[in-house]
């Protein structure tokens, strides 16, 4: 789920920190961090905090450290220089006439660096910790806000999705019937009249049984009932929501496969089919925005 966040901090007289988190919807947890030069350490542990209190979403984070005398910033001019370098070889190599843009390559990593600042100093990085704690915190308020509008259409999804099972359920004898006038009518059309009657009708309640779609119909309600069910319990939903909605999905098929070619009234059970299909589809574009 999309969200943002931002927090300051204050580690000392001088030195002051930053951090901002941008989060879009991916199916797996997705991390993105701008960190300061040197500092490997504290991204292993601000991976191993976001893998423990996310489980899905693109995340961006930037820490940004400066010093209040102005000293902020400073340009590796070793590393500018050698991206300046390459982007000229580059160019005159494939024949092209431009100049690499500064400010572009001030944005790389690396290029900035705070001045005099230790990223790996133990006070700091715990004060930095905490301070994401907060930003996740903040976060999680974003993302929860829009999670609950989710949630809300979900459960009008499977509201439809209910009401079209019900309907089918109702024109559940007219497809048996149509299914026992198709076979009866065919063998007819074999056997001829001096065919053994009761037979005929023998051997098309056995075709209409297995044309049944009653196993179908339980499971589907019963799908249903689990989704709402997950929906309203705490912790990681989506990988379980996007399971059952594959499920409810192979029921709508083997529904529709099964009405397929009968007439009359059992007619209407396409349609409601294809209702339910539409109903799956856009309540999975939703699950993939959901923890």
């Amino acid at each position: 789920m999309t969200g943002f966040a931002q927090v300051k901090g204050q580690f000392s007289d001088q030195i002051a920190f930053a951090i901002t988190l941008k989060s879009v919807n991916h199916r797996f947890l997705d991390l993105h961090l701008r960190m300061p030069a040197d500092s490997d350490a504290l991204e292993m542990k601000i991976r191993r905090v976001f893998k423990e209190k996310l489980h899905r979403g693109h995340v961006e984070l930037t820490l940004s450290m400066e010093r209040s005398d102005g000293s902020s910033l400073a340009v590796n001019r070793q590393l500018v220089g050698a991206y300046v370098n390459a982007f000229r070889e580059a160019a005159k190599e494939f024949g092209i006439q431009a100049e690499p843009d500064l400010m572009s390559i001030l944005k790389l990593p690396g290029a900035m660096s705070g001045s005099n600042i230790d990223p790996n100093d133990e006070e700091l990085e715990a004060e930095i910790l905490k301070k994401l704690d907060d930003a996740i915190a903040k976060l999680d308020a974003m993302r929860a806000q829009e999670g609950a509008t989710i949630v809300r259409e979900l459960k009008e999804r499977m509201h439809h999705l209910e009401q079209a099972t019900l309907e089918v359920e109702k024109l559940r004898s007219a497809m048996l019937h149509a299914h026992m006038e198709k076979i009866n009518a065919r063998m007819q059309e074999l056997l001829g009249m001096q065919a053994d009657k009761d037979r005929i009708l023998q051997e098309a309640a056995m075709l209409a049984e297995r044309s049944d779609i009653q196993e179908e119909l339980v499971r589907m309600k019963n799908h249903v009932m689990h989704f709402l069910a997950v929906l309203e319990a705490p912790g990681e939903a989506g990988k379980k929501l996007d399971f059952l909605l594959q499920e409810m999905n192979r029921e709508s098929n083997t529904l529709m496969s099964k009405t397929s070619g009968v007439a009359g009234e059992a007619l209407r059970i396409t349609q409601f089919g294809l209702v339910m299909k539409s109903e799956i589809e856009k309540s999975r574009e939703q699950v993939q925005n959901i923890e």
